[in-house]
């Protein structure tokens, strides 16, 4: 694991925010010159902690849009049962995140689809593809309050 300092964490925070910051820009931000920055920057990409740079994208602004969270129960709890639904949810593009949870469910589905209709077919697709999914339950986003904010780096790393 990479030891991080003050100015790493520093890195980090504008970019989570500002991912399209310049270079010349973050390093005046965090209090160093543009080479010692981008080292930084590189490390911490090579190191696996930077993953990539994206877009937020306001989806209802190209036309109706509906995201739903989806929880999931599967049939058999094997490890190769796990393996199969998560291979399968690779592959659907309108599933953007999954997370495997500890307690009453198995996963946590985001879903982002036109409307209603699509969204359903989608989940009878994944019925008819025989994944083990034993049964599923669905919760419409109403309104976005806080989304995709950047994470409390001084708490985590405190």
């Amino acid at each position: 694991m990479l030891k991080l300092d003050d100015r790493d964490i520093a890195i980090l925070r504008v970019l989570a925010a500002e991912g399209r910051i310049t270079n010349a820009q973050l390093a005046d931000r965090v209090g160093l010159s543009a080479s010692p920055c981008w080292e930084r920057v590189r490390k911490l990409e090579q190191a696996g902690i930077i993953e990539g740079y994206q877009a937020r994208i306001e989806l209802k602004k190209l036309g109706p849009v509906m995201t739903v969270f989806v929880t999931v129960e599967l049939t058999d709890h094997t490890a190769a049962a796990f393996r199969v639904f998560e291979a399968h949810v690779q592959k659907l593009p309108e599933i953007t995140a999954c997370w495997a949870l500890g307690g009453g469910f198995d996963y946590l589905m985001q879903v982002v689809a036109r409307d209603i209709e699509t969204y359903q077919a989608l989940m009878d697709a994944i019925l008819e593809a025989d994944v083990g999914l034993a049964r599923y339950f669905t919760y419409v986003v109403t309104k976005d309050v806080k989304p995709g904010a950047a994470p409390p780096f001084d708490q985590l790393l405190g």
